[in-house]
């Protein structure tokens, strides 16, 4: 069906250790499409992410990759069926060289080429240790590097945390010229960054789904800004 979702959660619940975090998240994505999961500290987002991953366990519920149930899959499963990651600490190997933090991903070959294109900051710093980087060039390496693997769908876990304006600005530019062929999940607090690449929300809160709809709403609609995301209209229009 054209309309069917590449990536559905239902019912959603999940937990670390002896806690539940996850009471019931539901959402749909459709390839193509950015979708923006928002919700206060502690609402379950980056759970959300790690579970879809595999890296927390699901103990009820579903989640779908194309129709097919891809929960309790191991995480290396789940990254073959074409699920690419980017955490919030953007998981690079600071010892490591651009390069071979790439080479983690894939050989040299003609994707490189495509990805480095898009990110030239990376091609320029390849010789560089990748700690040595500025936060901003880290996370260009992190994302680029998740692309080497030319995933259907990228999990990224607020990409602007600690980065300065005109960084966050640059990053915005670089992911909006590659949404044309990317579905994309993006944990994000920065409203402003939202509204820039998203084309639907989910609110999570308490671990539930709370609202979804079009990205529009969040700017039409200040209760929901206001009730679910604890910001005024100021934060709102920044």
């Amino acid at each position: 069906m054209p309309d069917a979702p590449l990536l559905a959660l239902r019912g959603l619940k999940a937990s670390i250790g002896p806690f539940r975090i996850l009471e019931g998240v539901d959402l749909e994505l459709r390839e193509g499409e950015t979708l923006v999961l928002l919700g206060r500290n502690g609402a379950g987002k980056t759970t959300t992410l790690r579970s879809i991953m595999g890296f927390v366990e699901a103990v009820d519920g579903s989640i779908e990759l194309d129709g097919e149930a891809i929960s309790g899959l191991s995480v290396d499963r789940v990254a073959r069926r074409g699920v690419g990651y980017v955490p919030e600490d953007r998981g690079i190997f600071s010892t490591l060289t651009v390069e071979e933090n790439l080479r983690v991903a894939a050989p040299p070959g003609p994707v490189w080429e495509r990805v480095l294109d898009s990110f030239p900051v990376v091609r320029e710093r390849l010789g560089a240790r990748a700690g040595e980087l500025s936060g901003g060039q880290q996370q260009m390496l992190a994302v680029a590097r998740a692309l080497l693997r030319e995933p259907r769908l990228l999990l990224l876990d607020e990409p602007s945390t600690g980065l300065a304006p005109a960084v966050i600005t640059e990053l915005v530019e670089t992911l909006r010229a590659l949404q044309s062929g990317m579905t994309l999940l993006l944990v994000e607090q920065n409203l402003s960054v939202a509204r820039q690449l998203g084309q639907r929300f989910t609110i999570l809160e308490e671990g539930r789904t709370v609202a979804s709809g079009p990205m529009r709403e969040l700017t039409d609609d200040s209760s929901l800004t206001e009730r679910f995301l604890a910001l005024g209209g100021a934060e709102q229009r920044a």
